[in-house]
């Protein structure tokens, strides 16, 4: 089947207000095999239904899944919808083979439309979708089959170039670090366009790229970033999701014990502040935010709305403001600001064209 990209305007969801925090939430129930009622056409507001399952980092990553949720949170604030069964809710997958139960437990309940959360999501989905033609599906972070289905993706490279500039800028020793989860094509982009980034402020950098295997491992991600820290690198930009705690947890400890030394961490998909606070101090330097929720946010009220679109890629980048450096800005002087602000236009004109590949 033919594919087509679509880059979607998001100003309007974007002004519908801030995200609500996340939470927790219990599983939801079973239910019955009743079949499901989604499909393509407008539902009533009070009727329609929506669920995500998450991959194995959880819903509380603060990082990957916890964006979703809460895009999902907000959705179902302003749409007046009740979180559970009758409304909205999540799946939790403590496993890999948790994704086709969790889909099927979905469509037992009569969800209108199900997200994956994640690419490693990609088989269930494509499998659960082709069963239940009348359900639909949407895939964040990769490419599935099938008319009911929608694939969100993100120009993630392009994000992590703005956020490659700053780490080039604030090393002191012209050694940087990048902690991916799991080493995949998607994960590929993410180091990519923070080495292109890095290297076109600062050639003289290196970038050191490993990958802990895994994005639910707080402790890999913290002997990684240990290793890191003492060779020497002083800037660690994570795209681990879970793992990437660990990174944080690494950075504090070392900032705890020497308060005068440069320890940084670069957040992914959400702005990662709180995570880097350790006293007075906090060695989160900014963070590169994926818009997920405001991705799952679009997607819902398309469904809703009857304009669901199956078959379709939509691709959010910076110009779709479904990329963008933190708001949380206190440890980027205004030099640095004006020179991300400057590469982010360049990216926009198509001045620049930032890598995808590493190679």
């Amino acid at each position: 089947m033919k594919k087509r990209k679509y880059g979607v305007a998001l100003s309007m969801v974007l002004a519908a207000g801030t995200v609500l925090a996340a939470c927790g939430s219990d599983e939801a129930d079973t239910g019955t095999d009743e079949g499901s009622t989604g499909g393509e056409g407008a539902e009533e507001t009070s009727e329609f239904k929506v669920a995500m399952v998450t991959d194995t980092g959880g819903v509380d990553d603060k990082s990957f899944n916890q964006s979703a949720w809460e895009g999902l949170q907000q959705f179902g604030a302003d749409n007046g919808l009740e979180e559970g069964t009758d409304g909205y809710t999540y799946f939790q997958s403590n496993n890999d083979a948790d994704y086709v139960t969790n889909m099927n437990t979905a469509v037992r309940n009569d969800f209108n439309l199900v997200f994956g959360i994640g690419f490693l999501l990609n088989q269930a989905i494509t499998d659960v979708a082709s069963q239940n033609p009348d359900t639909n599906f949407a895939l964040v972070d990769d490419v599935s089959e099938g008319d009911n289905v929608a694939s969100i993706t993100f120009k993630e490279h392009e994000g992590s170039f703005l956020v490659g500039v700053a780490a080039a800028m604030a090393t002191e020793s012209d050694q940087i670090g990048f902690v991916g989860g799991v080493e995949s094509d998607l994960i590929n982009k993410f180091a990519a366009g923070f080495q292109a980034g890095v290297e076109a402020v600062n050639p003289d950098a290196e970038v050191q790229i490993e990958f802990a295997g895994d994005f639910n491992d707080a402790a890999g991600g913290q002997q990684i970033a240990a290793s890191m820290y003492g060779s020497g690198i002083d800037v660690i930009y994570h795209a681990a999701g879970g793992t990437g705690n660990g990174v944080f947890t690494e950075a504090k400890n070392l900032k705890q014990q020497d308060p005068d030394r440069q320890v940084w961490v670069i957040g992914v998909d959400r702005d990662q502040w709180e995570e880097g606070q350790v006293g007075d101090d906090n060695v989160t330097l900014t963070s590169m935010v994926k818009r997920v929720d405001v991705a799952v946010q679009d997607i819902s009220t398309r469904a809703m709305e009857g304009d669901f679109p199956g078959g379709e890629v939509i691709e959010y980048g910076i110009q779709e403001e479904g990329i963008a450096i933190a708001e949380s800005q206190d440890n980027l002087s205004q030099e640095m600001l004006d020179e991300i602000a400057n590469y982010q236009q360049q990216i926009v004109d198509g001045e620049i064209e930032v890598p995808s590949t590493l190679e």
